[in-house]
């Protein structure tokens, strides 16, 4: 099953905005939401379920797909890593998932899922990692599919 981890895009700073949760993308935010989003929705099953944190910042890059997408409470800023999963219910769901969310989160899952251990890896604004897991021989892996930041596209 295919666990697609997707960063919000460049969002005004905090003291711009009345609360976190209201942080709304910059202008370059928007053009990286959008950039991200074409070169996603080339590659991803019409089956993935999009989910997304209740952030305006999330709200605005998962409209960007112009996908159904469902908010997730659980999604907000600050949630763990083991929240995440839960609720997409990664490794076993039967179909892909995309999940627009937040650092350190998305950085922490990444690690988990690719060696086991969690560490502080930092997932660019606007860039997308996309996890695989795979059985080959009866051996269960996480392979690392694609990093990709809207900056290279």
């Amino acid at each position: 099953m295919d666990l697609i981890l997707w960063r919000h895009a460049e969002a005004v700073l905090e003291d711009e905005a009345e609360e976190d949760l209201a942080r709304a993308l910059t202008a370059k935010g928007e053009r990286q939401a959008e950039r991200m989003a074409e070169w996603l929705n080339r590659r991803i099953a019409h089956s993935t379920r999009v989910l997304a944190s209740p952030a305006r910042r999330c709200q605005q890059t998962a409209a960007a797909l112009g996908r159904k997408f469902k908010t997730l409470d659980e999604l907000a800023p600050d949630v763990g890593g083991d929240t995440l999963l839960r609720v997409a219910r990664w490794p076993d769901s039967p179909e892909p998932v995309l999940v627009i969310g937040h650092q350190p989160t998305l950085g922490l899952v990444a690690s988990f899922a690719l060696t086991g251990a969690v560490s502080a890896w930092q997932v660019r604004k606007g860039a997308a990692w996309w996890l695989r897991r795979r059985s080959r021989d009866g051996d269960e892996r996480v392979v690392l599919l694609a990093v990709q930041s809207p900056d290279c596209l």
